[in-house]
């Protein structure tokens, strides 16, 4: 226990660098701002592509894998959304809690991280995780917001919605680098060196990216966030390793994968989301906050338990 507990140390020790520049305003939010972009569009994208370049396309995609984060996610979703009902919450807010409550940091910390911790096996899951999240997911409280809004979807919703799935530089470097292993093409040497230069940036950056933007970020409505970032590093693998393991009998090593990811604290992108829609705020901010300072806590003792089997 003690020894994971040590190899993850490192990468949040980075986080708390972040923080405390950020703290300091000696990386203003400006300088945090630019190295976000940076780091989305050109590290870890470099890193993603790389990675999915190397995967054997036919056997990346596992129906009995799809389908047990599918429902261990969806089971978590919708108990937040049923308390945020039950606590008289309006349909556009409950939505964002449940959000909340299961979108990990899988792009900026659980794909330089967990790859690392538990080995290149996990580098499938991993992303598997992180497109479903962005795809299904992000499509899912869009759509409801809007029509609680709206009180209904319009096409004119659903097209900037897709424009943004299909630019997203994390999808499209993966379905380049998919593209590049289906056809068996081969890695040149130099552009080998090249990305894996580029995306050993990835790691570091995201990170302190990550500390830096907690910086800026305060607890207020300590209550719900409170709830929502227990939902998300306890409720959360729970919910996906049942499904994996009990019901859809996925092969263990990327159960295991598949539930470190759902330990991961809370992204950063819900901020965004909420953001964008104005609603629950405060509470999102506070519970990325809360599960990112619990997470140093709770996500070695899940990396531990999946590698002692």
């Amino acid at each position: 226990m003690l020894a994971i507990f040590l190899k993850t140390l490192p990468f949040f020790l980075v986080i708390a660098t972040g923080w405390l520049a950020g703290r300091l305003r000696f990386f203003p939010a400006e300088a945090t701002g630019w190295l976000t972009k940076f780091v989305f569009y050109f590290a870890l994208s470099a890193m993603l592509f790389r990675f999915a370049a190397t995967l054997d396309v036919a056997q990346l995609f596992d129906p009995a894998f799809v389908l047990a984060y599918l429902t261990g996610s969806a089971a978590v979703w919708a108990l937040a959304f049923g308390v945020a009902r039950w606590r008289k919450q309006p349909l556009a807010t409950a939505a964002m809690e449940a959000h909340t409550a299961m979108t990990g940091n899988t792009g900026f910390l659980g794909v330089p991280m967990l790859v690392v911790l538990l080995g290149e096996h996990a580098i499938g899951p991993v992303l598997m995780v992180l497109t479903i999240d962005m795809i299904v997911f992000s499509t899912l409280i869009t759509l409801i917001v809007t029509a609680a809004r709206q009180g209904r979807v319009r096409l004119a919703t659903l097209l900037p919605l897709l424009r943004g799935i299909v630019s997203n530089p994390m999808i499209v470097s993966m379905l380049a680098g998919l593209a590049w292993s289906g056809l068996h093409l081969p890695m040149p040497g130099p552009l080998d060196e090249f990305l894996a230069l580029l995306g050993a940036s990835a790691t570091p950056g995201a990170l302190f990216a990550i500390g830096a933007s907690l910086a800026g970020r305060a607890a207020e409505r300590l209550g719900p966030a409170i709830w929502l970032s227990l939902a998300k590093l306890i409720l959360h693998p729970v919910a996906v390793g049942v499904a994996a393991l009990a019901i859809f009998g996925v092969n263990p090593e990327a159960a295991g994968v598949m539930i470190a990811a759902a330990a991961l604290p809370v992204a950063g992108n819900v901020y965004i989301l909420a953001q964008y829609f104005g609603t629950a705020v405060q509470r999102v901010s506070a519970a990325i906050l809360i599960s990112t300072a619990v997470s140093i806590a709770t996500v070695p003792v899940v990396i531990h338990l999946i590698t002692k089997g």
